[in-house]
């Protein structure tokens, strides 16, 4: 069996990859970390991935990604598996993890891209919540994501693991004040939906207006106290996910699904596909 070349937590490169792990770090360097095999997988097959740290066993069982990440032009380096516990942010680390380049798209690239499906998130401040809600909106066939100022960061770690590769999918903006998001979708011929639990309009109403098939950006709200007032003032329309049965509630990642895959189908029921 091959030795590991990396056999010390102390050593620079692993020292550099592990501040990567606090945000101010990852900003000056505009580097991030892509833990677990699916999540390196996306990050090389998607030009974002620099260098890649892995156990001997793990570069085994996924030779696969080893040979695209080397194909890819990034640095594999063969690390002890302490060396692994140091860098990684999860408990049970799966071998592999990935030093990965920002990869955010400018707000103005998504406007002038004419996108007919996005999830804004406004005042998110739960990474797994964020994560798993860019995930969705990547299954759905958004063509875009935007993260205001006041949502989270989305390289935290555990956004990056909640969003299982979909991060490197689709464009993101992030940092967007969401009075500017709204204004610029808005010029850009996008209706605004804000998806709110109280919300006025119900979402099964829409659908059999016929109203959800022009192109929709829904803005999705903090996970305990929803969408502020000036911010619902922002929309075309408020819009709630109905409750038929004895459920309080849906948390935000379940009503994001509901609400893109409304707009998804709506947007494809004319011949079957959206043009």
């Amino acid at each position: 069996m091959v030795a590991p070349e990396l056999i010390s937590p102390r050593s620079p490169r692993v020292s550099a990859a592990r501040r990567l792990g606090k945000r101010n770090f990852r900003g000056k360097e505009r580097l991030f970390l892509a833990e677990g095999p699916q999540a390196v997988r996306e990050a090389a097959a998607h030009g974002g991935l620099v260098e890649m740290f892995t156990t001997v066993e793990a570069a085994e069982r996924y030779a696969d990604i080893i040979g695209e990440a080397r194909a890819a032009g990034s640095r594999v380096h063969l690390a002890d598996e302490s060396v692994i516990a140091e860098i990684s942010t999860t408990v049970t680390p799966q071998g592999l993890v990935g030093v990965c380049r920002f990869l955010d798209t400018p707000f103005e690239e998504i406007l002038a891209a004419r996108p007919r499906l996005v999830a804004v998130l406004a005042h998110v401040r739960d990474p797994g919540n964020a994560g798993t809600v860019l995930r969705c909106a990547d299954a759905a066939g958004a063509e875009a994501v935007i993260l205001t100022d006041a949502s989270v960061d989305l390289y935290n770690p555990k956004a990056v693991r909640a969003s299982v590769g979909s991060l490197f999918h689709l464009p993101v903006a992030v940092g967007v004040p969401v009075e500017q998001a709204v204004a610029g979708l808005k010029e850009a011929g996008v209706r605004i939906l804000a998806a709110d639990g109280a919300g006025e309009h119900d979402l099964d109403d829409e659908l059999d207006r016929g109203t959800m098939g022009t192109p929709t950006a829904w803005i999705f709200g903090n996970e305990a106290w929803g969408l502020p007032e000036e911010t619902r003032a922002l929309a075309d329309a408020v819009v709630r996910v109905p409750i038929h049965g004895k459920a309080e509630s849906l948390n935000l990642a379940t009503a994001a699904a509901v609400c893109l895959y409304a707009s998804a189908r709506a947007q494809r029921a004319e011949g079957g596909c959206r043009s």
